[in-house]
């Protein structure tokens, strides 16, 4: 058989889909069913996409708790053909990001390839910290 002969060319599928809700606890099952279609959609096996479930909620839980009241999460999902990149954003009222020593921290940290928050100064305007945790998720990179 010769090259390509019988197969399909490879497709990557690449995209960033963004979603802004209400920073409340009620919001976050569907900001893991959104996970979850995206992620499923972008050709990722179940085991995949509820790693990137599980470290999602833990994010999106952990700043929704410290969310200035009436605020929004921000949640951006980028893909490409091995890796998932997820944004989680909202304005928090204390002055640090979300606790690294805890253990939700520590389960994001096992299930993604790297994870990172970082905090700007006080905004007046929105009444708190905008606070940003990115994590990624790569094929394979885990057990690599």
């Amino acid at each position: 058989m010769s090259k390509g002969e019988g197969t399909s060319p490879a497709t990557t599928r690449t995209g960033t889909i963004s979603v802004r809700v209400p920073a409340e606890s009620e919001q976050l099952a569907m900001l893991r069913a959104l996970a979850e279609t995206i992620v499923l959609m972008a050709d990722f096996g179940i085991d995949e996409v509820t790693d990137i479930r599980l470290a999602l909620d833990e994010v999106a839980s952990a700043l929704v708790l410290d969310a200035v009241p009436g605020s929004e999460l921000d949640c951006a999902f980028s893909f490409d053909g091995d890796a998932v990149d997820v944004r989680v954003a909202a304005v928090t009222m204390s002055d640090a990001t979300p606790d690294q020593s805890g253990f939700g921290w520590h389960v994001v940290a096992t299930l993604t390839d790297s994870v990172s928050a970082s905090q700007e100064t006080p905004d007046p305007a929105a009444g708190g910290y905008p606070t940003t945790v990115d994590f990624r998720w790569v094929r394979g990179g885990s057990d690599a």
